[in-house]
């Protein structure tokens, strides 16, 4: 996608905002008239092309983690693929013109940004964006930054190394979808047992899964064969910890913590889409976008309502933006 470098930037832009917190079908609003961010030294300007929701977001319109939120209006969004339109003093890699992705929020709770990726335009670290895969559209990628940097993190702060087997609680989310890819194709597990309803069965075969577990049909904490890992991305920790080998690892990303788990929240980083890009381009690792997305822009707020439904298998991604 061509920008040319003389196109004028222009100060308004049209952005998805909340004012309140609340349901998205009650406070998300477009205002056609919101300020496009300025840009710091070490951040550059990001025409958006498309962008991808996640349950952070929604939560965080909720008003789940305010103590620790930056204040309203906010628009929301964490992950992006775009064009870079401007570049800051600090800036060193990346130049107008490149295709780039990435979480714009490097700490996800911790003051994230007031001007997020559902919008024309968004401003963001340098450090936390990679130039696109190429063989990647752009709804394809603004649909991997969030959900594989998580599995990444998950599975490297577990210890998770070539010939371990690892359960995957969740296998057909945004988290899960990528946790088995990741373990399976990159970290080299021996084994990938994964969890579902019966539908999306197939799926998680087809992403590496050697094991496909109906959780509608069988409880995983009864199954005599135990993990070395078990990554749980549903919420499921007093079960998970049933299913782990007596010296193995739990990790989860969705509370209450039941020990010996330990739970994180994602430091994002450009540098592991960097290094999962081989991959990436390969084919070996793939995006997987909710079939009854994408979403237009228009129709955001539907979109976190089907989000809201947790029936999404992959990604919901909103594409195009304006």
């Amino acid at each position: 996608m061509e920008i040319p470098s003389s196109t004028p930037i222009p100060s308004k832009m049209k952005a998805w905002v909340y004012g309140e917190y609340g349901n998205a079908s009650n406070v998300l609003k477009l205002d056609s008239n919101a300020t496009v961010p300025q840009v710091k030294e070490d951040q550059v300007l990001i025409k958006v092309v498309a962008a991808s929701i996640n349950p952070v977001d929604a939560k965080r319109m909720l008003g789940m983690f305010k103590a620790s939120d930056s204040p309203v209006p906010t628009v929301p969004g964490y992950d992006v693929a775009g064009v870079v339109v401007k570049v800051g003093s600090q800036v060193k890699r990346l130049k107008v013109g490149d295709e780039v992705y990435g979480d714009i929020n490097e700490k996800a709770l911790d003051h994230p940004k007031r001007y997020g990726s559902l919008a024309e335009y968004t401003a963001v670290e340098e450090s936390l964006l990679a130039l696109k895969p190429k063989n990647l559209s752009f709804a394809e990628a603004a649909s991997l930054p969030l959900v594989i940097e998580t599995a990444h993190e998950g599975l490297e702060r577990t210890g998770f190394s070539a010939g371990k087997s690892i359960l995957v609680l969740g296998g057909a989310g945004g988290v899960g979808t990528q946790i088995i890819q990741l373990a399976k194709h990159v970290f080299g597990a021996s084994t990938v047992a994964a969890t579902s309803s019966t539908s999306k069965l197939e799926l998680l075969k087809s992403l590496g899964a050697d094991l496909a577990i109906d959780y509608t049909k069988e409880n995983f904490e009864d199954l005599p064969e135990k993990f070395d890992v078990v990554y749980d991305a549903v919420g499921q920790c007093d079960k998970a910890i049933k299913a782990v080998k007596e010296d193995g690892g739990v990790v989860t990303i969705a509370g209450p913590v039941t020990p010996p788990a330990f739970i994180f929240v994602l430091t994002s980083n450009g540098s592991v889409l960097d290094k999962l890009k081989p991959y990436l381009e390969s084919g070996k690792v793939k995006p997987v976008l909710d079939p009854k997305g994408p979403f237009l822009f228009s129709q955001t707020a539907e979109a976190f309502s089907y989000l809201e439904t947790s029936r999404v298998v992959g990604k919901v991604v909103i594409y195009p933006i304006p």
